[in-house]
């Protein structure tokens, strides 16, 4: 079986070169990257109770799936962490080498989907962020990247409610509308509401410890955490 599917990789695949334009094809990413590093950092901290220093995330390993060009990986790596991308697009791979490169980061990337990573040790954190809703089959994925997670290990899953409200807004108005995504980059069909989430973690030994919204304001043009997870939502577990 593979988790890959193969026109989301080639969508992504032919805006690679754009991943690091803060107004290009990933603007919107570019503006909610603030938000999720402060959710996972202030996460990971207080589930491991780390101490609050300049690289808090010192000798933690973490595994970014669909990791794209890089965006989640460098500030991970900046907090300290040991990071490895990996992403099924080997254009995503390659833009984010050079840019890591560039900013003489050492990450490692490598070009993979969850179940064909060949790698001996087991990771404390898997970040799973707007992905789930681009993979073929989300239970093979979750049940992939849990193998790969240790006991007590956290995963953060990241995506899209199914509701009538995320096709208004994150289909019909950020794709149609104001344009902020290409026409097509999701799916309704494959987004995933939070009680089936919650089942597919549970039968992958992934336990829902936190669930939290993640609304944008139009009038402040900023992402923030908010109980209301209609449109996008963001999890923690834990691996039992």
């Amino acid at each position: 079986m593979s988790s890959v599917n193969k026109k989301e990789i080639e969508k992504f695949s032919k805006m690679a070169a754009e991943w690091w334009d803060p107004n290009g094809k990933f603007k919107p990413l570019h503006k909610f990257n603030p938000i999720r590093i402060k959710y996972i950092k202030e996460n990971i901290i207080n589930s491991f109770k780390l101490k609050a220093k300049q690289k808090p995330l010192d000798k933690i390993n973490i595994l970014d799936v669909g990791c794209g060009g890089g965006l989640l990986s460098e500030p991970m790596t900046r907090l300290g962490a040991n990071v490895t991308g990996i992403d099924a697009s080997s254009k995503n791979i390659n833009i984010a080498k050079l840019h890591a490169k560039k900013n003489k980061l050492k990450i490692n990337y490598l070009c993979s989907s969850p179940e064909k990573l060949k790698i001996q040790k087991k990771f404390d954190v898997i970040l799973n962020m707007e992905i789930v809703e681009h993979v073929e089959d989300i239970n093979f994925f979750i049940n992939s990247c849990s193998k790969l997670l240790k006991k007590n290990g956290l995963m953060f899953v990241a995506t899209l409610n199914k509701t009538l409200k995320s096709y208004v807004f994150a289909i019909i108005g950020a794709e149609y509308v104001l344009r902020w995504l290409p026409i097509g980059t999701h799916d309704w069909e494959k987004f995933v509401r939070p009680e089936d989430l919650k089942k597919i973690l549970s039968k992958n030994n992934l336990k829902l410890e936190k669930l939290d919204g993640m609304n944008f304001n139009i009038i402040k043009d900023e992402w923030s955490v908010s109980s209301d997870a209609s449109i996008n939502y963001i999890v923690k577990s834990i691996k039992l």
